[in-house]
């Protein structure tokens, strides 16, 4: 592993751990208790995509909680960047993970092959 991919690591590790944090701070109860489920770092962590929990929001919820995240973003970035010490801190982009629900369908989709395998 290069150093600049053990940097990104550390970097999404430490946003995983700041933001919801963050959040917790601030005085938008809608957005206090996100739960923040993963963190990716791209260009060279210039940009950092923040994986939220679904957990049972609806998608006009979804809408608006992306809303008051998109408007909350330099502060959060700010107390990121205050916390570490950082000059600079990834620009945030936020989005609901729908990766379980991909995961489980695809399971959903290989037991349904398995089955129709085993039934011929």
């Amino acid at each position: 592993m290069n150093s600049s991919e053990l940097k990104k690591l550390r970097t999404e590790s430490v946003l995983r751990e700041l933001i919801p944090r963050a959040l917790a701070h601030l005085d938008d109860e809608l957005l206090k208790n996100l739960c923040v489920v993963d963190v990716e770092c791209r260009k060279g962590r210039y940009d950092a995509f923040v994986y939220i929990d679904k957990m049972s929001f609806d998608a006009k919820e979804q809408e608006q909680i992306l809303a008051h995240l998109k408007k909350a973003t330099k502060i959060l970035q700010n107390y990121c960047m205050s916390e570490q010490g950082w000059y600079k801190s990834p620009y945030l982009h936020f989005k609901f993970d729908d990766r379980l629900e991909y995961q489980n369908r695809m399971d959903f989709l290989f037991e349904k092959i398995k089955k129709d395998r085993n039934e011929s």
